[in-house]
């Protein structure tokens, strides 16, 4: 009866400390986060040179790189070519003949009068004769038919002469220096073109990954550079519906770096609801799986007191 009675005392004791021993609440861990940025070339090109390093902090307009893009210098040629021929072409239309070319119509036109005039007479001729039925009908009829030909040719001639003598048509100039602005537009396309070969940094970036080396081909809109824009750090959270009560939009709250143990305060700027479990940044979420989640957007309240502090890493909200 002893022995049984110190061991249900036994069982009693452990049973007590076990019941009193509850796990500790675990502390709501998010990451440190910055905004991320990529430069992307617009062209495609071999890489020529890369001007910065991994690490190295770059300003808005710092060339970060050259690509040799020897098709857009062919464009630049054939456009250029074009474009002159194009214009040659408005100016040529604009001011109408050359001197030369009235002269050859006016020799044309000259030869084409005498045609005609001996066409005339010989049909004069053989009209009379005709009449006096010194002709066959077909020899008249032949004689008609020259007649006939040598006024339509002489006509044309007179017709081409005064169209150039009154001006080129303005339809045809209008044509003309619209080719040439084409023209010009395509030699100003590939210009801006060719101006792409160097990748320029739009704003100022910490370079975190250049993804590319001098020699390989880099194509247009692949990221050659990404890396993170000083003084955009924040922080984020996962924080469970049970829990979210504690928390609303504008509070002051505190945060403690877990490898520098350094603490931060900050403001939340957002609060929202997650829409997948795998979207969490608590390293051990410790809520039920019905619950919904929501992310807290945390802003330092210095920034610039944290360009060093490391992206990615842990962070405890107390």
């Amino acid at each position: 009866m002893k022995s049984t009675s110190k061991i249900l005392s036994v069982l009693t004791l452990l049973t007590l400390v076990n019941c009193s021993d509850k796990p500790a609440e675990r502390a709501i861990e998010g990451k440190i986060r910055k905004e991320l940025v990529t430069f992307s070339p617009k062209v495609t090109g071999r890489i020529l040179e890369i001007y910065v390093e991994e690490g190295q902090t770059v300003k808005a307009g710092d060339t970060l790189a050259k690509l040799d893009v020897p098709e857009v210098s062919a464009k630049i040629a054939q456009a250029k070519g074009a474009t002159s021929a194009a214009r040659a072409q408005a100016q040529m239309a604009r001011n109408g003949a050359t001197t030369d070319q009235m002269r050859q119509l006016r020799a044309k036109q000259k030869g084409l009068q005498e045609q005609y005039q001996y066409a005339q007479k010989a049909y004069n001729r053989a009209r009379n004769m005709y009449r006096d039925s010194l002709l066959s009908p077909q020899n008249y009829d032949e004689a008609f038919a020259k007649y006939q030909g040598a006024k339509a040719q002489l006509d044309a001639a007179n017709a081409e002469l005064h169209d150039v003598q009154i001006g080129t048509r303005y339809e045809k100039i209008e044509m003309a220096e619209g080719q040439a602005n084409q023209a010009m537009g395509a030699l100003q396309e590939a210009n801006v073109a060719y101006s792409e070969r160097y990748v320029i940094a739009t704003n100022d970036m910490e370079i975190e990954t250049v993804s590319l080396n001098k020699g390989e081909l880099a194509t247009a809109g692949f990221a050659l550079f990404s890396g993170y824009i000083p003084e955009t750090t924040y922080f984020r959270f996962t924080v469970p519906e049970s829990k979210i009560s504690a928390y609303q939009k504008g509070k002051t709250v505190k945060m403690v770096v877990k490898y520098n143990q350094k603490e931060i305060t900050g403001r939340i700027v957002s609060i929202k609801q997650l829409a997948k479990y795998a979207d969490i940044t608590t390293a051990f979420p410790d809520y039920n799986p019905e619950d919904a989640v929501y992310e807290i957007k945390v802003i330092p309240d210095n920034r610039a007191q944290l360009g060093n502090i490391l992206v990615n890493s842990n962070v405890v909200l107390k």
